[in-house]
C-alpha cells in the first residue's frame, strides 16, 4: 500500500502530479545543494583559509544553483512521468538541461554576482551533479518500472468504456502507478477488452479484492441499467480500498478528461471549472508580464525572421499572416502569426488541415513552424485581451462548427480563453484531422477543468522542450 501511494498522483493547486517525480526532483535538488559543498571542499584544497569565509556566503548560492538545474531538467521533459526516451535520448536531455542552467548561471553572475557561484566552484559542482543526476535516474528508473512497487488496480466493466484502460494506457510510460490486475465482466457486458485479463467473478467483488490485495477499484461500465454494484462497491470502501470512476482515474493517470464517458451532468458536479475574478485578475497580470519578458527576449529573433520571409519572398510581400479565430466565449478575433506559407495558400478560399510535408510552407516557413517562432506575434494578440499566454489553441471558425458537431463537449474549450501553448499542445502533436483533435480535446478539458498559475507555469517550462526537439510541429 505504502509503494501505491508513492507512485500515485497527489493534487497539488489542482492539478495532478505523480508523487514518485516529485520526490525525483526533491531529491535531485538536494544533491545538487550537497554538490556545491562538496565542489566548495575540493576547489579551496589548495588554499584552505578562504574555505570558512566562502562557505557563510554558500547556502543561498547553492539554493540559486539546486532551483536553476531542477528548473532546467524540468525544462527538458526530465520530470515527464510518460517521457519515452532511450538512453542516449536521456543523455542529451540532460546535457541540455546542464547547458541550460551553465547559461542561466553566466546570465545571473551579470546582474546578481553574490548570488553566482564562482567560476571553479560552478564547474566542479556541475560535474558533480550531472554524475549524481545519472546515477538517481539509474535507479529510479529500474525502481519505478518494478511491477511490485505498482499498485493493483480492479477494473469493473470489459465493455466499449473499460476498453479505453485497455487501448489508451498501453505502453509501460502510461502504466508509471498502477497496474491492471484484470477486467471483471458483468453480466450484461458485451466483451470488448482483448488486451488484458477478463474475469469473471465467482464470490462477491468485495472478497475478490481482499483475496487477491486489489489497492483501487475503476468503476467503468457500459450504460445498462441496475447494473452497478452498489452494495459491493461501498463494501469495498469500507475495507479500506478506494473506489473510482473512469473519468476520474484518467484524469489523475492521464491528466486528460475521457471525452466519450464524460456526460452533462459530471461537468456541472465534478471539482474545478471555475472562472473566479480573483483568478482572472491573476492570470492577465502573468501573461502580460510573460509577454513583456517573451518579447524582450525573442525581438531579435523576431526582427530576423522578417529579414528572413522578405529575402525569399520579396521585400513587397506580407511578413504577418492574420486570420480569424474563435476565442473566449466564441467571440470571433484576428490571430496574428508570421506567415509560413505561400501567399495564395488558399487562395480558392476552402480552408485545409496542415499536412505533413504541406506544399503550401515556405523554406522559412518550415524552420520557423518547427522552432514555433511563427506564433510569437500571437504575443501583441495576448497584449490586446484576444488571448492568454496559456490555454486551448484557438481554431478557426469553419473547423469549430465542423468539430462541435463531431465531438460532444468541443465547445466548453470556449470556456477559456485560447492561449500560444497550452496543456494539450505539450500532451498530443499537431492536429489535423477529426481523431486528433477529439484526443487534444482530452488535455484542454483537463486544463479547463484544472486552471491555474501553478499549471500555467508547468506549461511554460515544459514548452521549452517543445521548441527544442521540434515536438507535433508540421
Amino acid at each position: 500500500m505504502l509503494a501505491g501511494s508513492l507512485l500515485g498522483t497527489k493534487r497539488i493547486f489542482n492539478h495532478h502530479v505523480h508523487v514518485a517525480y516529485f520526490w525525483l526532483a526533491l531529491v535531485d535538488a538536494i544533491l545538487f545543494v550537497a554538490a556545491c559543498y562538496l565542489a566548495t571542499y575540493i576547489y579551496f584544497m589548495p588554499e584552505p583559509g578562504a574555505l570558512e569565509e566562502y562557505l557563510r556566503s554558500l547556502p543561498p548560492r547553492a539554493a540559486v544553483f539546486a532551483g536553476m538545474t531542477t528548473l532546467a531538467m524540468f525544462a527538458m521533459g526530465l520530470y515527464q512521468p510518460r517521457l519515452r526516451e532511450s538512453t542516449n535520448g536521456v543523455l542529451l536531455r540532460v546535457g541540455g538541461a546542464f547547458l541550460m542552467m551553465m547559461l542561466g548561471m553566466a546570465a545571473l553572475g551579470y546582474f546578481l554576482p553574490s548570488l553566482n557561484l564562482w567560476r571553479g566552484v560552478l564547474v566542479f559542482a556541475g560535474t558533480i551533479s550531472f554524475a549524481s543526476c545519472l546515477l538517481t535516474r539509474l535507479a529510479f528508473t529500474n525502481t519505478v518500472e518494478l511491477e511490485q512497487f505498482k499498485r493493483r488496480v480492479l477494473v469493473l466493466g470489459s465493455g466499449e468504456v473499460a476498453n479505453n484502460i485497455a487501448s489508451k494506457m498501453r505502453r509501460n510510460c502510461d502504466r508509471r502507478g498502477f497496474r491492471v490486475h484484470g477486467y471483471v465482466r458483468m453480466p450484461d457486458d458485451d466483451t470488448v477488452v482483448s488486451n488484458g485479463n477478463v474475469i469473471t467473478l465467482q464470490e462477491p467483488l468485495s472478497d475478490y479484492v481482499r483475496n487477491h490485495d486489489i489497492e483501487q477499484v475503476v468503476v467503468a461500465l457500459d450504460e445498462h441499467r441496475n447494473q452497478m454494484p452498489t452494495e459491493e462497491l461501498m463494501r469495498c470502501r469500507m475495507i479500506g480500498v478506494p473506489v473510482v470512476s473512469i473519468l476520474d482515474f484518467f484524469e489523475k493517470e492521464a491528466s486528460k478528461v475521457l471525452v466519450e464517458a464524460a456526460k452533462p451532468e459530471w461537468f456541472i458536479f465534478a471539482d474545478g471549472f471555475q472562472n473566479q475574478n480573483a483568478r482572472g485578475i491573476s492570470k492577465r497580470a502573468f501573461d502580460i508580464f510573460a509577454s513583456f519578458v517573451l518579447l524582450m527576449a525573442t525581438w531579435p529573433v523576431m526582427l530576423l525572421t522578417v529579414l528572413a520571409i522578405k529575402l525569399e519572398d520579396g521585400f513587397g510581400a506580407p511578413v504577418i499572416f492574420r486570420q480569424k479565430r474563435v476565442g473566449l466565449d466564441g467571440r470571433i478575433f484576428q490571430v496574428m502569426k508570421f506567415r509560413s506559407m505561400t501567399v495564395d495558400a488558399e487562395g480558392d478560399g476552402k480552408a485545409r488541415w496542415a499536412t505533413p510535408n504541406d506544399a503550401r510552407v515556405t523554406r522559412v516557413g518550415k524552420f520557423i513552424r518547427k522552432t514555433r517562432i511563427d506564433e510569437l506575434p500571437q504575443i501583441i494578440n495576448v497584449l490586446l485581451g484576444d488571448m492568454a499566454f496559456v490555454g486551448p489553441r484557438p481554431e478557426r471558425p469553419e473547423f469549430i462548427r465542423e468539430l462541435s458537431a463531431l465531438i460532444p463537449h468541443f465547445e466548453k474549450r470556449h470556456c477559456v480563453k485560447p492561449g500560444i501553448t497550452g496543456w494539450a499542445q505539450l500532451n498530443y502533436p499537431y492536429g489535423a484531422s477529426h481523431n486528433d483533435a477529439r484526443h487534444k480535446l482530452e488535455y484542454d478539458l483537463y486544463y479547463v477543468k484544472n486552471q491555474s498559475l501553478f499549471l500555467d507555469f508547468m506549461v511554460l517550462l515544459s514548452t521549452v522542450e517543445v521548441i527544442l526537439f521540434g515536438k507535433g510541429a508540421r
